[in-house]
């Protein structure tokens, strides 16, 4: 029998039970646009911590003195020369670096005239922090001018903490490598706020040469560089294990672990949630096939009987069940779509900013639609639909035509 027979007919069929098919089509509609607006989310989340943990001064790929990460002080640094680019490197062109940044990195202590609290004082080049969250901070008051600036930037939740203000000094203690402890007063020039509130209580930053100076050294504790594309981090990783020969030359999923481990569960997790949405919806698929069949079991025993082969009637079935999944499928898609325009600039959610902060997520969350994630989802909606359609269509098959039209 021809094809276009067979669809012509499958298609009249499902117009004779208008409200049973309706019903389906609107599951099947709704099913696939929670998938695709739910799979947004997801990658968003999965987009943001990656992307949070590159912006939290690891870059790409991160060098480090060995034992740093152990015990970070200042006799654990290295020395960079100031002209040193990572896209004069063999294979590495200047299309592929985003960026690079060397700072100094050190446990410090920080007194206000009320309070005394232990921070984190990087000492920075405000020009090459384009790569990392600093760059993109908002700061009341004034940023630091450049690596030689002596003044610092504080945190709004430090400052809240330690009763300061833009304008006041402040005292910074550290301990320099010879072991002595150093100490130097400083006035705030700005108060940051960062959209995950943690880091605001935690780093204090001031120029990188200021540091230097106050620890009586020329030496960096880290390197930072940042790739226009993940897919580059192989090669650079070789040639900077060559370049720095003795240090711990390492990406960013070995700095956090915890996030990296994360964005890769999030993938098996998009499957898990698309396998329990459409596996639910397969059972309504069934028990609408199956009714269909029962209903119309004399009308194909018939059919058989005037010379229909029993791969048509099996051909019909699956052809049913194909034109309902392919019209809600392509609605589905279209309403998750649709859905997701409106929100692809960004969720806030700073109502649950510290629960956000320990999954490395900021306050604003921001969807990401990938074509292949709305590919996967169409090709194995077709798959689950022709699997579902299987039980009555091989049913349908089997049963011979006397028999069917004595029921």
């Amino acid at each position: 029998m021809k094809l276009r027979l067979l669809v012509q007919l499958g298609w009249r069929n499902l117009w004779r039970h208008k409200r049973r098919n309706g019903i389906l089509l609107g599951g099947i509609t709704f099913a696939i646009a929670a998938v695709v607006l739910a799979n947004s989310f997801i990658r968003g989340m999965q987009v943001q911590m990656a992307d949070n943990a590159v912006d939290l001064m690891n870059g790409h790929v991160k060098i480090l003195a060995p034992g740093y990460l152990d015990d970070p002080s200042i006799a654990q640094s290295f020395e960079v020369a100031q002209d040193w680019r990572p896209d004069a490197l063999e294979g590495i062109t200047s299309d592929m670096v985003a960026g690079w940044a060397s700072r100094v990195r050190v446990p410090a202590v920080i007194m206000s005239e009320r309070e005394t609290r232990g921070i984190q004082l990087v000492g920075i080049d405000p020009a090459s922090e384009n790569i990392s969250f600093v760059g993109k901070l908002a700061i009341q008051g004034e940023g630091l001018a450049d690596a030689a600036d002596r003044r610092v930037i504080v945190g709004a939740g430090l400052a809240e903490r330690i009763e300061t203000q833009v304008g006041r000094r402040i005292v910074l203690i550290t301990q320099g490598a010879d072991g002595r402890n150093r100490e130097a007063g400083y006035r705030v020039a700005g108060i940051y706020r960062s959209d995950t509130s943690s880091l605001e209580k935690i780093f204090v930053f001031t120029g990188r040469d200021t540091v230097q100076d106050l620890l009586e050294t020329n030496v960096v504790t880290e390197l930072s560089v940042r790739l226009t594309e993940e897919r580059f981090s192989p090669p650079l990783l070789q040639r900077l294990a060559n370049v720095f020969a003795g240090l711990d030359v390492m990406t960013w999923q070995q700095l956090d672990p915890t996030a990296a481990a994360m964005t890769a569960i999030i993938d098996v997790v998009i499957l898990v949630y698309f396998f329990i949405m459409m596996g639910a919806l397969s059972f309504g698929l069934v028990n609408s096939l199956v009714t269909a069949v029962m209903e119309r079991t004399r009308e194909m025993g018939m059919m058989r009987a005037i010379g229909m082969r029993p791969r048509s009637v099996l051909l019909q079935v699956v052809l049913e069940s194909t034109l309902i999944m392919g019209a809600g499928i392509a609605g589905g898609v279209v309403i998750g779509v649709l859905a997701y325009l409106p929100i692809a600039d960004g969720v806030d959610l700073a109502a649950f900013n510290e629960a956000l902060s320990t999954f490395g997520l900021s306050n604003v969350l921001v969807p990401q639609l990938f074509a292949q994630d709305v590919i996967l989802v169409v090709v194995l909606s077709l798959i689950l639909g022709f699997v579902a359609s299987a039980s009555p269509a091989v049913r349908c098959m089997k049963m011979g035509p006397l028999e069917a039209m004595r029921r």
